[in-house]
């Protein structure tokens, strides 16, 4: 096994073409990163599309809900939903939306973040202050740019696994 920082706050996100190692904040929202953590471990993010791609600007992915490719999966529904736990608290930050940061998506209420997230494919500013900022990608940003572009993509991408480092086996 590779070795992580902190592999309890290390999220492995497994795409098409490789893994993308993410490192959860949990100093700065740690509620966010308890709930990643919670539906990596629970299979729930496993196989959910990436349903909003917006070139020069994200990848959005998480409804588990609704996103999850081998289950009833309907494109226009992805990104409608999110999972059966409760919202969470906004956990706003001067951490900015630089490449690779990890947002929390959410609706127009603050305080309406459940599962899904995005991934900044390049410094997004003027979000800061608005959106939840709970980890940042640290190996595998090339195939985070390497996600199909679309809103919603026509034959979308897809998180083939997401696990916690600290319960993956060598």
């Amino acid at each position: 096994m590779a070795e992580y920082k902190d592999p309890e706050n290390t999220i492995l996100l497994e795409l098409k073409d490789g893994t993308v190692v993410i490192e959860l904040l949990p100093d700065v929202a740690p509620g966010h990163c308890e709930r990643m953590k919670e539906l990596a471990r629970s299979g729930q993010y496993d196989n959910v599309a990436f349903h909003r791609v917006i070139d020069g600007f994200m990848a959005q992915t998480g409804d588990v809900a609704n996103g999850n490719m081998e289950k009833d999966f309907n494109i226009r529904m992805a990104g409608t939903g999110g999972s059966d736990l409760p919202n969470l608290k906004a956990e706003f930050s001067k951490l900015p939306h630089d490449r690779g940061t990890i947002g929390a998506a959410r609706s127009q209420m603050p305080d309406s973040a459940n599962s899904q997230f995005f991934i900044n494919f390049k410094d997004n500013h003027f979000l800061n202050g608005q959106y939840t900022v709970y980890g940042r990608v640290t190996s595998g940003m090339e195939h985070v740019d390497a996600i199909v572009r679309g809103e919603p993509p026509m034959y979308p991408d897809r998180m083939v696994s997401v696990k916690v480092a600290a319960d993956v086996e060598a």
